[in-house]
């Protein structure tokens, strides 16, 4: 085993939350409980010691909230802690503000790398910007997850180096919901990065919905954000350009989509998610890309709704822990 995991008895058994609305909740059995508690996420990241589960237990038990689940993730041989909990709270009795400050002096007790409070019903949504090239499949995928409640973002614009003319179903989409379309047209010689860092200023990351220019290093720099891309291959493998083709000239009997973070390296990034699905002989390269898209759509909306639900933190280098 490579990791040990450490739940607290305290913390209740959960399953099948991500399928549940907690805007409302009602404590089962408890008729003196609020009828209307608030749901929240809280991730904690700092050096390991002894109590931490403890301490994060009594900070949300002693303002009345009640713990719904929690995972915790403690490498074995190396001195690090991650948990991530899921709770209900009545926000009159644990306000906002206050539940910022209880957790921050957590965070001062055990030195915190990284501690976030989430509350969806009372936090703004993320705000992104989607980059598209030509193909559409991803962007859709995204546009209607959107429509549709499934994805918890505001989406501020689209940006393409691909021009879309007016008849188009994306323009009509992106028209009827008030979301601005910008046209970028690239060269080798200027990506236009200039124009997309003034466009994407007030995001809080990047989606790369199959752009298929290479962002710099000075743009990622100044960005100074997360940025998460789909990758139609199952990296490390068949990193660049066409990777279908490499995996159909290959033989390969499995192919898969990729969702990772952004780096200088191309195609390196920390890996959030990876599906794959089954080829033979049988299937050619047309086939090939069809099962490819599929996947793509899939492992990107998946990494996007689990970023939000704060589910993926940094490890190590280049690792993601995803609960």
């Amino acid at each position: 085993m490579t990791f040990t995991r450490r739940v607290s008895s305290h913390f209740s058994q959960f399953l099948g939350f991500a399928n549940r609305s907690f805007n409302s909740y009602k404590l089962p059995g408890d008729p003196s409980s609020s009828p209307s508690l608030t749901y929240g996420i809280h991730i904690f990241h700092c050096p390991d010691e002894v109590g931490i589960v403890a301490k994060l237990s009594e900070c949300i038990a002693s303002r009345g909230g009640n713990i719904l689940g929690a995972d915790v993730f403690v490498p074995q041989k190396k001195n690090v802690f991650y948990s991530r909990s899921e709770f209900v709270f009545d926000p009159v009795r644990w306000p906002r503000e206050q539940m910022d400050e209880d957790f921050l002096k957590l965070s001062n007790m055990f030195s915190a790398i990284r501690s976030v409070a989430r509350v969806p019903a009372l936090d703004p949504k993320f705000k992104i910007a989607v980059l598209a090239s030509k193909q559409d499949h991803c962007l859709v995928d995204l546009l209607y997850g959107w429509q549709e409640g499934r994805l918890p973002v505001d989406i501020t614009c689209v940006i393409s180096n691909h021009h879309r003319g007016p008849n188009n179903n994306v323009m009509h989409f992106l028209e009827r919901n008030g979301i601005p379309y910008h046209y970028l047209h690239t060269t080798e010689e200027n990506k236009r990065e200039r124009e997309i860092l003034e466009l994407v200023l007030n995001t809080d990351f990047l989606v790369l919905a199959r752009y298929m220019q290479v962002l710099s290093g000075q743009f990622l720099r100044t960005y100074g954000k997360d940025v998460i891309n789909i990758h139609h291959g199952l990296l490390p493998s068949f990193k660049g350009g066409n990777p279908c083709k490499q995996a159909f000239d290959a033989g390969v009997k499995l192919i898969g989509a990729t969702s990772h973070f952004v780096t200088e390296e191309l195609d390196s990034g920390p890996i959030i998610e990876q599906m794959v699905e089954r080829v033979s002989h049988r299937d050619n390269l047309q086939s090939f890309v069809q099962k490819s898209e599929n996947l793509e759509k899939q492992c990107l909306a998946k990494a996007l709704r689990w970023y939000c639900e704060l589910r993926v933190l940094p490890y190590e280098e280049n690792r993601t822990v995803v609960f």
